[in-house]
């Protein structure tokens, strides 16, 4: 009996180790031994994983802590790459900011904003005190339809008084109550006189600045550090875009070089703020710049091929305020760059993270697996994300496309109209680029984290002890 035990053990043992490895996807799991060469490959919530090898060897590996620095041959392929666009951005940003000109507009403004509340509100004819109402005969009279507003100044010239001002009502107007805080437009020399001015709008400032708090305190208590630091970001594109793009834009500069060098510093900013410099921040910056490339040029190329003009309502409205000066095209196609900016840092983040911790999970993965695993991850953020962008693109078109709907022509018509074909453009060309980041971000991480052996640099450290 003793023998007969003795013998089965070696094949049980055989066996055992002979047996195949389970295949999970790109990563493969090791099979479990028992006996005196036995290793522990259980996740651990430490974040260890220990081996002991069957000369007694012992093997330790780390996938916690901060992540050490790339190797000197990786963060100089990553140098020689980006630092030429990083000056290529700061350059463009001092040669196309407008130092010491006088930005135009400032004679076509029709008066100054002034603050104001509303005290009280009552019907009232539309028609002005001492003119005759005039019946034009099937119409209901002009004195219907009107009410008079009593409203304070809080700031300029009249502080403190009340004027009343006759505003007409109905589908459209603004619906006035006692105690609403509005915006009027001063022009004229009689400060303290109805005439002087004119209602523009609601102020919206203390609202805007709660739903701001809110954002701001969602994002730290989920991303706290992190958070903070893509907080810090979103301002500082903020300030780019406020102190930079419009400016240079207003001072007649092309809107496409003003557009490119503007979300080029946004992206620098946002990206190693909000992750870090490392090797896969690095590379989710190489793919985003690719792209955003890719999609400048489609919308440049499809913008003439449809002979896009740029100037919607908004666009004409400003170039007749201005009296001229401004590249319609070029501000539509700078609106595009910059628009996909924000959609295309998610993804190519994403792609390049995901890279990362598949190399992680297995260093023996080669480029070619790397590669195959990480695109069958990005086919469900593309889905995703271009559907956002989309979505995005037609609830800000919402207006033109029911104005296009009731307007009583085909559809192809409608799609062909200026105001619907720009959007369709900038849809379309957003999509392409967002679609393009997947593989070449994909392959950038690849090439990137294998050109390190396995288990040095990239984010990962490990070391061997021998007994």
């Amino acid at each position: 009996m003793a023998r007969h035990q003795s013998g089965n053990q070696p094949d049980r043992v055989r066996r055992s180790r002979a047996a195949p490895e389970e295949e999970t996807g790109p990563i493969q799991r090791v099979p479990e031994r028992s006996g005196p060469g036995a290793a522990h490959t259980g996740p651990r919530h430490d974040g260890h994983a220990h081996g002991t090898g069957d000369a007694g060897g012992h093997a330790h590996a780390h996938a916690h802590g901060p992540a050490t620095p790339a190797p000197p041959r990786v963060r100089s392929l990553l140098t020689a790459l980006l630092v030429p666009f990083a000056l290529a951005a700061i350059v463009g940003m001092v040669l196309l900011y407008p130092f010491g000109d006088e930005l135009p507009g400032d004679e076509a403004l029709t008066g100054t904003p002034v603050n104001a509340d509303v005290v009280a509100v009552a019907e009232s004819s539309c028609t002005p005190q001492g003119d005759v109402d005039v019946d034009t005969g099937g119409g209901e009279p002009t004195g219907q339809g009107c009410v008079a507003v009593d409203i304070e100044l809080t700031e300029g010239p009249a502080a403190g008084s009340t004027i009343t001002k006759t505003e007409p009502v109905g589908p459209g107007r603004p619906r006035f109550a006692p105690g609403d805080a509005i915006v009027l437009e001063y022009h004229g020399a009689a400060p303290e006189q109805a005439g002087s001015y004119q209602v523009v709008d609601f102020q919206r400032g203390t609202p805007l600045l709660v739903l701001a708090g809110a954002f701001a305190l969602a994002v730290l208590l989920l991303g706290r550090w992190q958070g903070a630091r893509a907080l810090l970001g979103l301002g500082l594109s903020f300030v780019v875009i406020a102190l930079f793009i419009l400016p240079a834009i207003l001072a007649g500069q092309d809107p496409v070089l003003v557009g490119i060098v503007g979300a080029g510093v946004i992206m620098f900013l946002t990206l190693y703020l909000s992750h870090g410099l490392s090797a896969r921040t690095s590379v989710a910056v190489l793919g985003t710049l690719v792209s955003l490339t890719l999609i400048g040029v489609i919308s440049a190329v499809f913008s003439e091929l449809n002979h896009l003009t740029g100037l919607d309502e908004p666009t004409s409205t400003l170039i007749g305020t201005l009296g001229g000066g401004i590249d319609a095209r070029g501000l539509l196609l700078a609106g595009i760059v910059i628009g996909a900016l924000g959609v295309l840092d998610d993804v190519t983040v994403t792609q390049s993270s995901a890279v990362w911790e598949l190399r992680h999970a297995n260093p023996a993965l080669s480029w070619r697996q790397l590669y195959a695993a990480g695109l069958r991850i990005g086919r469900d953020h593309v889905a995703a994300s271009v559907n956002t962008l989309v979505m995005a693109y037609a609830g800000a078109a919402l207006p033109v496309l029911l104005y296009s709907a009731i307007s009583g022509v085909g559809m192809g018509s409608i799609l062909g109209s200026q105001d619907i074909a720009q959007e369709i453009v900038r849809t379309l060309a957003g999509s392409i680029g967002i679609v393009a980041a997947v593989p070449v971000t994909t392959a950038l991480a690849a090439l990137i984290v294998t050109a390190a052996p396995a288990g040095t640099g990239t984010d990962t450290h490990s070391h061997e002890a021998r007994a």
